[in-house]
């Protein structure tokens, strides 16, 4: 979209209907020899004229780009963007933009005739005009590399709004995999000839790597259904941004059944204590990063959450000590169920004591963190299994509370997952969650452990 200086930026009022007015940039005279431009946006409603302006400058912007590479505002090849800005510019003049052949064959007379009128309306029969009304401009669409690109920049900017740069680096890098891998298989093809063999070819591509005969390493069909679930998505999405609503995706209904799917196990609670809680374990980690780890022995917090906790979320001055998980401005928790309170009990409140003011380390940086987390844990074999993760703490805390008693709703708060139950409450107060919480805690003293 142009980014307009002014609110009303190439409107002028007409005897009360508005235009669109704008002047070809001398940058680009020698390009585009239309000099000012000026057309009837055939309306007197304020509100629906800057629609159209803004559906208009945005398809000047995309002819200019297609005339020219170097004042390219675009990231797509010269065709592409001359396509594009033909069907923004029907659009704006009230017409869904139709190939010239389609016209010819399917066209009633009336609506031809109505078009052929408004081109020779148009200043000196302008050659963009022409082209959007009489679907003069050859179809295109860019490679999916490129798709790709407009999908980040554009197409996706509302679903990343709150992100902080390390969750933008996640999201993007999830996404980028399926297209690397897409590519690798078919080449960098545009996006109106990906069919549905291209589709099932991709599909039996990650089948073979699911069971590969050549002794490498079996992938899991999580990774290859998130592949195949990313490419539908942006197909999906493009050519919905396209206006092509219709076109039918060539990535439908491919998945992989999750048959043998292993959840992260917990620890075993007598391994906690004697092992990751045993004394001096952990004592030539760094301070932030042992605390860290003490943390979330007590609040079943995500590593993320903990790292990445600001000064005002940890509540040491209450009658119940507690934290605070919150979506910030900078970046977002995994869902809505996430935010939550949770009480301070046990190492976990002695960890915070030690820093009130959270870990600056690793704020924004949790994928450091979790790289150190893991390393430090391998070498000292603190996994009882090559299933158990760093997140086997997290679920040992939630294993605990079950085996002492809890409530499934206060489990689902604390843990900040889902309820599924009808929901009559909030939770209940810090302290009732704090009581039943100290029926859970290792009665373990963080100077005994270090």
């Amino acid at each position: 979209m142009v980014e307009m200086r002014r609110l009303n930026q190439f409107l002028k009022d007409r005897k009360g209907r508005w235009h669109y007015q704008r002047r070809v940039p001398r940058r680009l005279h020698n390009i585009d020899p239309r000099g000012l431009i000026c057309m009837s946006l055939r309306t007197g409603s304020l509100e629906v004229a800057r629609a159209r302006r803004d559906a208009l400058a945005e398809a000047d912007e995309l002819y200019w780009a297609a005339l020219s590479t170097q004042t390219s505002r675009a990231a797509v090849e010269p065709a592409v963007a001359r396509y594009r800005a033909a069907k923004a510019r029907a659009m704006a003049r009230g017409y869904v933009y139709t190939p010239i052949d389609d016209l010819a064959q399917e066209a009633q007379l009336g609506e031809l005739l109505k078009r052929l009128k408004d081109v020779e309306a148009a200043p000196q029969v302008e050659k963009p005009e022409a082209e959007a009304l009489l679907g003069a401009a050859a179809p295109a669409a860019p490679k999916i590399s490129e798709a790709f690109e407009i999908y980040c920049d554009q197409i996706a900017a509302g679903d990343l709004v709150g992100k902080s740069p390390s969750q933008l680096r996640l999201w993007k890098k999830t996404k980028k995999r399926a297209i690397i891998n897409f590519i690798a298989l078919h080449g960098d093809m545009t996006m109106d000839v990906i069919e549905r063999k291209h589709a099932q070819e991709f599909y039996n591509w990650w089948g073979k790597r699911l069971k590969p005969k050549n002794g490498e390493k079996a992938r899991h069909p999580n990774s290859a259904n998130k592949d195949i679930g990313n490419l539908r998505t942006l197909y999906q999405r493009y050519w919905e941004f396209e206006g092509e609503e219709t076109r039918e995706n060539p990535f439908r209904r491919l998945r992989f059944t999750i048959s043998n799917y292993k959840d992260i196990p917990p620890f075993d609670s007598e391994w906690m204590k004697t092992r990751i809680l045993a004394p001096g374990v952990f004592d030539d980690l760094n301070e932030e990063a042992r605390l860290i780890i003490y943390a979330m022995v007590e609040t079943g917090c995500r590593p993320s959450e903990i790292a990445n906790l600001m000064p005002e979320n940890i509540v040491l001055n209450h009658d119940v000590p507690h934290l605070q998980i919150r979506h910030r401005d900078d970046r977002k928790l995994k869902s809505n169920s996430s935010v939550r309170d949770i009480p301070l009990l046990g190492v976990s409140l002695e960890a915070f004591k030690q820093a009130p003011n959270g870990f600056p380390r690793y704020r924004n940086k949790e994928d450091a963190l979790s790289a150190l987390l893991l390393k430090a844990f391998k070498a000292r074999k603190l996994f009882p299994t090559p299933d158990h993760r760093i997140y086997s703490i997290r679920h040992t805390f939630e294993k605990r509370m079950l085996e002492a008693g809890l409530d499934y709703g206060l489990r689902c708060t604390l843990m900040g997952h889902h309820n599924n139950r009808p929901e009559y409450g909030d939770g209940g107060s810090l302290e009732y969650r704090r009581d039943e919480m100290a029926k859970a805690i290792f009665d373990v003293s963080i100077n005994e452990v270090g």
